[in-house]
């Protein structure tokens, strides 16, 4: 008498091989997620059903206790920075991943007490599934409510103080080396720089390719003024740098919205750019095209960063440990150097 060999199941990850999809979107679909296009849901069902795929019901039921939407939470308390182009176009990008899901976005500004109390009190009862941050000062409280959240958490950029397991970066560093050598590059040879927030990771990252590029060619870098990404902090840095030091020739500002008001003190002061001085930026907003002259900057891929954070909070939410991420910065060169 023979006894039958038991048929094997078929595991999720032969399903979406089947599927033509990701492990974490068959996963989704078959826990009923609402996060996955209407084309990969039908492929995986349809593996399943070729495969005769039988999924555990233990984990179908936790994986469906979800309040269908996510947090982009702002280290801010200004209404306004939403419309800062920088922000705006990460907004973008986030929402670009989302839309092919059925997930709520949620916009939150975290810095005033109340504002952290309400968020964490929204992560703490699991109203959100998930939660990217941006924008974290120093010693941030939000760092702590991430890290005590029972839902994935995403990082846009890397704090000052700390590593997070999950995070999603531009080359702030390498990208401010390379605006600097150009300006060495151009016969430069007083360069100033006009910083970003310090208790910030991308201000600090930025000052450091400054320092980097200034010391490979032998040139001073202490000629520093701090600003806070703002378009009137930039005015402020470029006025005090004039009177400082009348004779500078370059100036690298760690964003464009700062570099646009860095421009406008320096038409006001007689100065012409390039000829007089020349001058780079940061991030390749729309903007930065349309100044006069427009602008030389570092463009980082803004909208790129926003898509990646809500991929990688998707991923975790379905299970998965993507690694963290760091995107590419490159030169765009224009007409003010």
């Amino acid at each position: 008498m023979t006894t039958e060999t038991p048929r094997r199941q078929p595991t999720l990850d032969e399903v979406a091989e089947r599927a033509g999809v990701s492990r974490s979107a068959a996963s989704r679909v078959i826990n009923n997620a609402p996060h996955v296009s209407r084309a990969k849901r039908e492929a995986v069902r349809r593996a399943v059903d070729d495969l005769g795929y039988v999924p555990n019901a233990t984990a179908r039921a936790l994986a469906t206790q979800q309040a269908g939407s996510v947090v982009l939470a702002i280290s801010g308390d200004d209404p306004a920075m939403f419309a800062d182009p920088f922000f705006a176009a990460v907004v973008v990008g986030v929402n670009s991943v989302l839309e092919e899901t059925e997930l709520e976005l949620m916009l939150s500004l975290a810095t005033s007490s109340r504002g952290q109390a309400r968020l964490e009190q929204l992560l703490r009862t699991r109203q959100a599934d998930g939660v990217m941050l941006m924008s974290l000062h120093g010693d941030d409280p939000l760092a702590a409510i991430a890290d005590q959240a029972s839902v994935p958490v995403v990082f846009g950029g890397r704090p000052l103080n700390f590593e997070p397991r999950y995070y999603v970066d531009a080359d702030n560093r390498g990208g401010a080396r390379l605006a600097t050598e150009h300006l060495v590059a151009a016969g430069r040879y007083k360069i100033a720089t006009i910083t970003g927030r310090l208790d910030e990771g991308a201000g600090m990252a930025r000052l450091q390719g400054f320092q980097d590029a200034l010391a490979v060619a032998g040139l001073d870098s202490s000629l520093v003024d701090h600003g806070d990404f703002s378009e009137e902090g930039g005015n402020l840095a470029m006025a005090r740098l004039l009177e400082r030091a009348p004779d500078l020739d370059a100036v690298f500002v760690a964003s464009d919205q700062m570099a646009i008001g860095a421009l406008r003190v320096l038409a006001r002061a007689g100065r012409s750019v390039p000829g007089d001085v020349a001058i780079v930026g940061f991030n390749d907003i729309t903007s930065a095209r349309h100044t006069d002259p427009p602008l030389t900057t570092v463009n980082q891929p803004i909208h790129a960063l926003g898509r990646e954070m809500a991929r990688m909070l998707l991923a975790l939410m379905a299970g998965d440990h993507p690694s963290p991420l760091i995107l590419p910065t490159r030169l765009v060169v224009r007409s003010s150097v």
